[in-house]
């Protein structure tokens, strides 16, 4: 568990725990969250440049909805910009786990191939979902839980498919200039037609290249709105033609204002659970 705490309304919900070493699969981030409430939690799942796993280690079942009215029980898996989506129970206990696009295609499948932004991890990794998450909840210490997890993504990867190294690079490039980069160029270097990457990119990542620029340079702006700065300021440094842009972006990806998203407790929480941005690691 870290010394720093989050902010007020964040540490009166949370204990997070870390991992206390690096894990052993670059484009991967692991934290665990105990509720300290018995009380209902209702989560807003805001969009983030990784996909997110969910596996739910709680007395209650975690049940999440999705965008488009579906619910879902238990341990899932969201997609990159999974909009709409809420999270709801009592004594929440879970291990979320924040991948690249690039290691959660060999370990879970391209999210496009899913037709859906939340999916059970059954439906994924079939009766090893339920293997490891009781292994999990056997498990005396969250070192422990980390360490399973770890081995387990660690498999699965090495049995993956990799994404094309023309995507890899796009994605790279992308999250190289926080989403500032201009993408019609990128296929060019890339060495494909601009029809065949964003084709692939799109199978692989689940965003097109466009999209998942936004993406990146949306969770760059909405950090450093909570960190203070004045959206002017953000704007200015991340890459916005204007205010204006960047409030339409934060309005696309998160449903709120940018004020709003300067005070949103689920920004406070990050720099307790992640060291660095999943989707930074190259792979």
């Amino acid at each position: 568990m870290r010394s720093d705490e989050p902010a007020p309304d964040a540490a009166a919900v949370w204990d997070v725990a870390t991992p206390s070493r690096p894990g052993v699969l670059p484009g991967v981030g692991m934290a665990g969250f105990r509720a300290r409430t018995p009380d209902p939690v209702d989560l807003s799942v805001v969009p983030y440049p990784a996909v997110t796993v969910a596996v739910d280690l709680g007395d209650g079942p975690l049940a999440v909805e999705d965008g488009d009215g579906g619910r879902h029980e238990g341990s899932v898996v969201l997609g990159l910009a999974p909009g709409g989506v809420h999270g709801r129970g009592r004594r929440i206990e879970c291990l979320q786990l924040r991948l690249s696009p690039l290691v959660a295609h060999a370990v879970l499948g391209g999210c496009a191939e899913w037709g859906r932004s939340v999916v059970p991890l059954s439906e994924l990794w079939g009766r090893e979902a339920g293997r490891i998450q009781e292994r999990l909840r056997l498990a005396g210490s969250w070192e422990e839980r980390f360490a399973i997890a770890g081995s387990a993504l660690a498999r699965r990867y090495e049995a993956g498919r990799r994404v094309d190294p023309e995507v890899a690079f796009v994605w790279e490039q992308l999250v190289a200039h926080r989403g500032g980069i201009g993408v019609e160029g990128l296929a060019a270097e890339a060495g494909w037609s601009r029809k065949r990457l964003w084709s692939r990119f799109r199978s692989q990542v689940g965003l097109g290249p466009k999209r998942a620029a936004r993406l990146i340079r949306f969770d760059e702006a909405a950090h450093r709105l909570a960190a203070g700065c004045s959206a002017a300021r953000v704007a200015a440094e991340v890459g916005y033609a204007d205010q204006s842009h960047l409030h339409r972006d934060v309005r696309t990806f998160a449903g709120v204002t940018p004020a709003a998203v300067a005070g949103a407790p689920w920004l406070a929480v990050d720099p307790v659970a992640w060291d660095a941005p999943a989707y930074l690691a190259m792979v």
